[in-house]
C-alpha cells in the first residue's frame, strides 16, 4: 500500500518502500488514521550499519563505463535522488529501493585498510580506480566517517590514479590529498550537475549540494591545479534537457575541462518510484517526460543494453547528442587530454598505518 498523495515526507525523494522484487513477504503499512496527522510527516532518520565486506575493489565489465575498477565505501546513498539507477541494489541486501535506500545505509569501515591490501597484492596491475559508480562518494555520511578521505589516502600514498564521481561539494574538504595526486597527474574529478534550477534541484536530489556549490567546487578544485569535469547526469527528457548548454557553459567558465552526459535510466524499482515522483511534484508534465522518455528508449520506459542505454537512441537521442558536442566545442570543453598517469605507482615498503 502506498502513502497517501496528502502525505508529504520533507527531505527525501522517496515517499514508499515498494516492494522487493527478491522478496515474497511484503509489509503492508496501515494507514487506516492517517486522515488524523498533519500533511508533513517527520523525515524517517538515517540509520546506519556495519558493512563486514571482505573486498572492496569492484569489477566493471560494462563497455558503457570509462573505467574497469571502482571504490564504493558506502552502499545506499541519503542523498535521495528520485531518479537514482542504484536503488534497486539495495534489493540484494532483503530492503527495499525506495526509503530504505535513503534510510538505511551500510558503512564499509574497512574500506581504506582493504584497498591497501588489494594494491600491494603483487597480482595488480596499476590503473585509475574510480571513487563511487554506485553510490556517491561523498555523500553526508562521509562527513563522519571518512572514508572515502581514507581511501584517497592509500591511493596517494600507492601513487595510484583515482577517477572522483560526485555531486556533492565536501569533495573541497579533501583538497590536500587531490593536490598530492594531481603532482602526478593521479586524478580527475567529475561533479554531476543535473539542474542549474535551486528549486528542481531541492525536491529532485534533495541532500545533495545545490548547483550553485557544485559550481564553487569546481572553481576550487580548478584553482589549485585539479583536473575537473562535468557530468550532465541525468538528463531527464521534458524536464531538464534544455538546461544542457547552460550547465555546460556554467562549468566551462569556473574551470571545467571535460564533460559528459547521461539520459535518464529507469532500472527496476526506479520507473515506479520516478513515476511517482513525477505525480507528486510535477502532474502536469508527467506524460510528457514519460513520452519523451520513450522516444529516447526505441517505444520503452527502460533499456538495459549495452551501448544504448547510456546514450539512449532514435532521433531525440541523436538530437541530444549534436547538441552536446555543439556546446563542448563552442566553451571548449574535452579538448584537453584527461588521461591519467599510472607509471609511478609504487608498493610502499614501510608498513601501513590505517589510522585515518
Amino acid at each position: 500500500m502506498e502513502l497517501p498523495p496528502f502525505i508529504k515526507i520533507h527531505g527525501r525523494g522517496s515517499r514508499n518502500n515498494p516492494p522487493n522484487r527478491f522478496e515474497k513477504i511484503e509489509i503492508i503499512p496501515d494507514y487506516e488514521h492517517l486522515e488524523f496527522l498533519e500533511d508533513e510527516l517527520p523525515s524517517p532518520k538515517t540509520v546506519f550499519l556495519r558493512d563486514e565486506t571482505k573486498t572492496i575493489l569492484a569489477k566493471n565489465d560494462s563497455p558503457d563505463i570509462p573505467f574497469t575498477y571502482s571504490v564504493n565505501p558506502y552502499r545506499g546513498c541519503e542523498h535521495g535522488c528520485s531518479y537514482c539507477y542504484a536503488r534497486p541494489t539495495h534489493e540484494y541486501l532483503g530492503l527495499s529501493a525506495g526509503l530504505d535506500f535513503e534510510t538505511k545505509i551500510f558503512v564499509k569501515e574497512r574500506a581504506p585498510e582493504l584497498l591497501a591490501e588489494r594494491l600491494m597484492a603483487p597480482s595488480w596491475k596499476p590503473e585509475p580506480i574510480a571513487l563511487s559508480g554506485v553510490t556517491d562518494c561523498y555523500q553526508p555520511a562521509e562527513r563522519k566517517f571518512r572514508l572515502t578521505r581514507g581511501c584517497l589516502e592509500i591511493l596517494a600514498r600507492f601513487k595510484n590514479p583515482a577517477i572522483i564521481i560526485t555531486k556533492n561539494s565536501l569533495v573541497v574538504r579533501d583538497l590536500d590529498i587531490l593536490e598530492s595526486l594531481s603532482s602526478f597527474d593521479g586524478v580527475l574529478v567529475m561533479i554531476s550537475v543535473t539542474t542549474l534550477d535551486e528549486n528542481l534541484c531541492g525536491i529532485m536530489e534533495p541532500r545533495t549540494s545545490r548547483p550553485q556549490g557544485r559550481l564553487r567546487a569546481i572553481e576550487a578544485l580548478t584553482a589549485r591545479g585539479i583536473k575537473v569535469g562535468v557530468n550532465v547526469a541525468p538528463v531527464i527528457p521534458g524536464l531538464t534537457e534544455h538546461e544542457m548548454p547552460k550547465i555546460l557553459e556554467a562549468a566551462a567558465e569556473t574551470g571545467a575541462v571535460c564533460a559528459g552526459y547521461v539520459p535518464l535510466r529507469l532500472p527496476w524499482a526506479v520507473l515506479p518510484l520516478f513515476t511517482q515522483w513525477l505525480e507528486e511534484h510535477f502532474p502536469d508534465r508527467k506524460e510528457k517526460v514519460l513520452n519523451h522518455i520513450r522516444d529516447f528508449r526505441g517505444g520503452a520506459l527502460n533499456d538495459p543494453n549495452f551501448g544504448s542505454r547510456m546514450r539512449g537512441q532514435g532521433v531525440y537521442s541523436d538530437n541530444l547528442n549534436r547538441m552536446f558536442h555543439l556546446y563542448c566545442k563552442r566553451y571548449k570543453l574535452n579538448q584537453r587530454d584527461t588521461n591519467l598517469n599510472s607509471s609511478l605507482s609504487i608498493r610502499p615498503s614501510d608498513q601501513l598505518s590505517f589510522d585515518f
